[in-house]
């Protein structure tokens, strides 16, 4: 008999936890309107501080992903003090996190990136038999020039940006670059290949993820190359807040071409093993307050008195 009971004491747990489990993750969804509503951080592309840092993003952490439906801020954009999103800050920096698709390849890891600026269509005319006498060919139409919110590059055949403070946010380099001369992130005589994003993770040193810079070496796509300006098709979502450490114990497992736990900073494991113990521990330091509570709470009193009675009067017919 007690077998059985401990069995279906069990499932009982079993069923509950996964109750719990589906409620928390459909309640992120909600929140989000993403679904997976978190994903795991492999590298330390965006990492701010070598021994992590709360409120950045840092390898192992987890990351909410909220629905691309809203307008994402640039990098470019947050640091324009005539634009109406001037001060924006996302994870530690100006502008926001996107996760993106390399060049809409399905089976390609996500990219975790911040959105350093937009290239967008200034002017176009339709294409002649899929060709264009002048401008860049894509989707049907050659563009004749280009914008760039937050910029002052408006209706231009090339893009040209210093990100100094003057002409747009200031964004320094270091590394290689800065060796050469070049401490600010530059773009000179850049023509898109599409309207998109041009993407860099904090901690790449303005190396961005297309090349556009003099000394950046890119992305590389699986089957395309390096990779393109991120189309809007491209953003599976924006980036929310970080919940430090707990990827942590996926990266344990990962396989294939992840880096596991090696980008991970050292801290985080300790943490880590503090946050779990904390998990297992709670509910055992709580359960004798709560059932004290509850043993002198009026209606368990009640309940007991008339138990007691109950069982006298039952005597008593005896």
């Amino acid at each position: 008999m007690g077998g059985q009971d401990g069995f279906r004491t069990l499932i009982r747990e079993i069923v509950l936890a996964i109750g719990m489990i589906s409620i928390l993750v459909v309640a992120l969804w909600v929140h989000t309107g993403s679904m997976p509503p978190l994903v795991v951080v492999e590298s330390n592309s965006m990492q701010h501080d070598p021994n992590g840092e709360v409120g950045t993003i840092d390898a192992g952490d987890l990351v909410l992903v909220h629905s691309p439906d809203k307008t994402i801020v640039t990098f470019a954009e947050a640091t324009d003090k005539n634009s109406a999103s001037y001060g924006y800050e996302s994870l530690g920096m100006e502008g926001d996190v996107i996760i993106f698709e390399k060049n809409g390849e399905k089976e390609s890891t996500p990219i975790i990136h911040r959105a350093l600026f937009k290239a967008n269509i200034g002017s176009s005319v339709e294409a002649v038999d899929s060709r264009c006498t002048e401008g860049t060919f894509w989707m049907d139409i050659c563009i004749l020039t280009w914008t760039v919110p937050g910029t002052d590059q408006v209706g231009v055949e090339k893009i040209n940006i210093t990100f100094d403070g003057e002409r747009a946010g200031k964004y320094r380099c270091g590394g290689i670059a800065a060796q050469h001369g070049k401490i600010w992130f530059t773009v000179e005589n850049y023509t898109p290949s599409n309207p998109g994003y041009i993407t860099l993770g904090d901690n790449n040193d303005c190396n961005d993820d297309q090349s556009v810079f003099e000394f950046a070496q890119g992305l590389s796509s699986i089957h395309s190359g390096i990779i393109r300006p991120v189309e809007e098709k491209w953003v599976i979502g924006i980036s929310g807040a970080e919940l430090p450490w707990l990827g942590t114990v996926k990266l344990f497992v990962s396989g294939g071409n992840s880096p596991g736990v090696s980008q991970v900073p050292a801290s985080s494991f300790g943490y880590l093993i503090m946050v779990i113990i904390g998990i297992i521990s709670t509910p055992m330091l709580l359960d004798p307050i709560f059932t004290r509570i509850l043993k002198n709470s009026p209606e368990i009193i009640e309940a007991k008195k008339e138990e007691i009675a109950g069982k006298i009067y039952s005597s008593e017919e005896e």
